[in-house]
């Protein structure tokens, strides 16, 4: 055992052996479930240390929580793990950004959370997100039409998902389709923020600037209240006309904004491509989905669970407790990660096996307690409909390269997928 100092109340003890899962780079080469599984076995809550990284300043360290059951605690404690405390991502924010960034309802606890979700959740109507189906069937035909068109090679991301994804939330919100890049724009800056490709924004100083601060955000936000503005005159079936309608605060209506842009979005753009490469990866569970013998429903389920789009999440220890026979201390990071809860051997027999088949199916993708997503369903609906037009619109994929991959230990992202069709379209259902 070695010993680690926490915010100078005396030594945590942690398992030397215990394998490192914080470096977004370690998550860029896959899920590393050799990792988790040591940490499941050995360690399943284990003191991870926080150095300076890719830039970014050195934080205190945390709690990883690995196995399913206690994932499944911690999210449906929110009394015991707050979302409130210290916000929802693994570093600390800037002392001073943490009350703006506690507007948003990801970082709220009961019972505002459940105030603001209540409000919220009336714009996500199950008529309105079902009339949207017909949309995305037909935006997911042209796009899959367009990218097979001459039946070779093709970058799946760039091609299809990001433009699917992205498109589908902006008319789900009612954005004019000339504003659609900004809101590319903006997710990308939050989402890729660890990433290479997504250069930081520094300050005078030259640190990092946090992408969720006020200042990052101003941009983003001023639309909001434009556009808000725009549907109080012109309202129209979309979710913003909803909400501009409904009893936000400005400040909160904002941080809605911000909620649905990035996290809608990016949940579809990233588990989209992350099915197919399941897929791709298990020829043979591919072919039961095209041969119609399984519920493309069950299959979404399934692919979620192998390929979950969030990695980890994080609450702060409200007060002194235990968790897998490790001492929390109030005000402790404690981060769950999905992405290890989903490949539980002891939640999920066989977890390594790709079954579209498996119900139950009992896995934490979009995480559990007051906090389970409030697009779940929207979600599912887009990722059910990809799946069965791609089905229609060739024999299957096969990868034709290896995927890139997000670096993040947050979102569990693919930035380009070279795939290339098996044949013309799939057997009738």
């Amino acid at each position: 055992m070695v010993t680690s100092s926490l915010r100078g109340e005396g030594p945590v003890q942690r398992r030397a052996d215990a394998p490192d899962v914080f470096d977004p780079r370690i998550h860029a080469a896959g899920i590393p479930h050799d990792r988790f599984r040591v940490l499941r076995d050995r360690a399943p809550v284990s003191w991870q240390e926080e150095p300076e990284l890719l830039g970014w300043p050195a934080g205190p360290g945390f709690w990883a929580v690995t196995r399913h059951a206690d994932v499944v605690r911690v999210l449906k404690d929110a009394g015991t793990y707050s979302s409130h405390l210290g916000a929802t991502q693994i570093r600390d924010p800037d002392p001073a950004d943490l009350p703006f960034i506690r507007r948003m309802m990801l970082n709220q606890d009961p019972p505002e959370h459940g105030r603001l979700r209540r409000l919220v959740s009336r714009a996500f109507t199950p008529g309105r997100i079902e009339r949207f189906s017909a949309t995305a069937h037909g935006r997911a035909r042209e796009l899959l039409a367009a990218a097979f068109a001459d039946g070779g090679e093709v970058d799946l991301v760039r091609a299809v998902t990001d433009d699917y994804a992205l498109l589908n939330l902006t008319d789900l919100l009612g954005i004019p389709a000339g504003d659609r890049g900004l809101l590319h724009a903006w997710t990308e800056r939050v989402i890729a923020y660890q990433d290479p490709d997504e250069p930081p924004v520094l300050d005078a100083e030259g640190r990092p600037v946090n992408p969720r601060s006020p200042a990052m955000l101003a941009e983003m936000f001023g639309y909001a209240q434009e556009l808000a503005a725009y549907k109080r005159r012109h309202p129209a079936d979309d979710v913003m006309s909803a909400l501009a309608a409904c009893e936000l605060a400005d400040a909160e209506l904002e941080m809605f904004f911000f909620l649905l842009t990035v996290a809608g979005n990016d949940t579809v753009r990233s588990a989209a491509p992350g099915g197919i490469l399941a897929l791709a990866e298990h020829p043979e569970e591919q072919a039961r989905l095209w041969r119609g013998e399984v519920s493309p429903d069950t299959a979404v389920d399934e692919l979620l669970r192998v390929h979950p789009p969030v990695l980890s999440f994080r609450r702060t220890a409200v007060r002194d407790t235990g968790l897998a026979g490790r001492r929390i201390r109030a005000g402790d990071k404690v981060v769950v990660f999905h992405a290890s809860a989903n490949h539980d051997e002891r939640a999920f027999p066989d977890p390594h096996r790709l079954d579209l088949g498996r119900t139950p199916n009992p896995h934490v993708s979009f995480g559990d307690g007051p906090h389970v997503c409030l697009g779940a369903h929207f979600a599912r609906l887009q990722l059910r409909v990809f799946h069965e037009e791609v089905r229609a619109a060739c024999g299957g994929l096969a990868l034709a390269g290896p995927p890139r991959r997000l670096v993040s230990n947050f979102v569990n992202g693919i930035k380009s997928l070279p795939v290339r069709p098996l044949g013309p379209s799939a057997p009738p259902a």
